[in-house]
């Protein structure tokens, strides 16, 4: 487990555990330095935390996406110093949208693996209402690999069901909205120019664009919930005029790093 504060809280095991690799997978990449130390506890017990379990989450998508052990490497070392868990998993986003839809077929034992723990009936059937997997059969399921660890993080957040599937609704409402907006401009930009010189733009163009979007997203949230707070006592009802549209948000320098060709790597 980890704190609320993100201490790091988690053994060498709970935390292969989490992120559905081996201890040895945990250990390879700890001396490659794609992993940062752990924190020393009693008795010299290395402590990881949850940027350990965002890093580790990083590195599997990396590897889904073909990159080699060292492209991810250079991926690494070019990202910010002191990156957050919560910066971590939006690099994932980014790098999880370069690839197309992905569904493959699991068995119990397969999807707890890549869950990262052992998922109850309950679970199973709040991953469903998600459209995150469907049941095939008696011990096997049709899991979107690219919503599943999203999907399993949201299993522990302290809202409704209810809540949950009426946000991703605002979500994919909004953002097939800004989707269709964004390729109509690009349309247009590149309506001159042949099929070929369109699908590279288009794929150069892609990860970018999505990036934008997460980052504009994530800021206006940022502000969103900052003014929500400031009005006082946490809720509706008080609003104050003198917090709304403030220009003085702070920003934070969001640059993934590039990817380059390179040597093989173990997988867990």
């Amino acid at each position: 487990m980890t704190t609320d504060t993100g201490e790091p809280t988690l053994t060498i095991d709970e935390l292969a555990a989490r992120a559905g690799v081996t201890v040895r997978t945990v250990r390879f990449y700890s001396t490659r330095g794609l992993l940062p130390p752990p924190v020393l506890g009693p008795r010299r017990i290395g402590r990881y935390g949850r940027d350990h379990l965002a890093r580790l989450a990083l590195i599997e998508e990396l590897q889904h996406q073909g990159m080699t052990l060292a492209a991810i490497e250079r991926y690494l070392r070019q990202l910010p110093p002191g990156l957050s868990a919560h910066d971590l998993a939006i690099h994932r986003a980014v790098v999880a949208s370069w690839a197309p839809d992905a569904v493959e077929t699991l068995t119990r034992q397969e999807l707890a693996r890549r869950a990262g723990r052992a998922l109850s009936e309950e679970e199973l059937e709040r991953l469903a209402a998600m459209n995150v997997v469907t049941r095939d059969g008696n011990d096997a399921f049709r899991v979107d690999t690219g919503l599943l660890r999203l999907g399993v993080e949201l299993l522990d957040v302290p809202l409704s069901q209810e809540t949950i599937l009426a946000a991703r609704t605002v979500l994919v409402e909004h953002s097939r909205a800004a989707a269709h907006a964004l390729s109509r401009l690009l349309r247009e930009a590149v309506a001159d120019r042949g099929a070929r010189d369109v699908r590279s733009l288009s794929a150069h163009m892609h990860p970018l664009v999505v990036q934008a979007l997460l980052t504009t997203f994530q800021r206006s949230l940022r502000e969103e919930l900052r003014e929500w707070l400031d009005r006082g006592d946490g809720g509706p009802g008080n609003e104050n005029p003198g917090n709304e549209g403030s220009g003085n948000q702070g920003s934070r320098n969001e640059n993934p790093g590039n990817e380059g060709p390179g040597d093989e790597g173990p997988r867990g």
